[in-house]
């Protein structure tokens, strides 16, 4: 038994390092948004399920909606690959390719804060912090835009 452990342990460790190889940190966390997008659709669909209240015109808005987060997304990789070239081609222009990652982050906890609400609705019980840190992951997220926009906070 714990040889197999080992093993599984093993595979997984070599497949998550593999892929992170290929895709960079940006790839694994734009695979983590569409995981938990996926989950929050899920969660949303057996909550409605639950409470006796789904309906197909309330899914068919919220597939809009992710279709909606999908092309922001786009957007904010296509402004960092475009100014990403730029900068390696042009002396004395400098970009942090911070777009996609703050994007992305603020997708992620935004979809994580939904999937725990669901849960909630379907009878979990959610820690009380759980959800406090979920929301001051996202004000850090907001605040570094904020910042890497030139808008300060106050």
């Amino acid at each position: 038994m714990n040889e197999n452990m080992t093993h599984w342990k093993v595979t997984l460790a070599a497949f998550f390092s593999a892929l992170g190889t290929v895709l960079g940190w940006k790839g694994i966390m734009a695979l983590v948004w569409v995981a938990v997008m996926a989950l929050d659709y899920l969660t949303g669909s057996a909550a409605a399920l639950k409470s006796g209240r789904w309906s197909s015109a309330v899914a068919r808005e919220g597939l809009w909606h992710k279709g909606g987060t999908i092309a922001v997304v786009a957007v904010a990789a296509s402004a960092d690959g475009v100014m990403g070239v730029i900068c390696a081609n042009i002396p004395g222009f400098t970009w942090p390719e911070l777009i996609l990652p703050l994007v992305l982050a603020w997708y992620i906890l935004t979809e994580t804060g939904s999937i725990l609400e669901n849960a909630a609705a379907m009878g979990a019980h959610i820690p009380p912090w759980l959800m406090k840190l979920l929301k001051a992951g996202l004000q850090a997220v907001n605040d570094a835009g904020e910042d890497a926009a030139g808008e300060k906070s106050e």
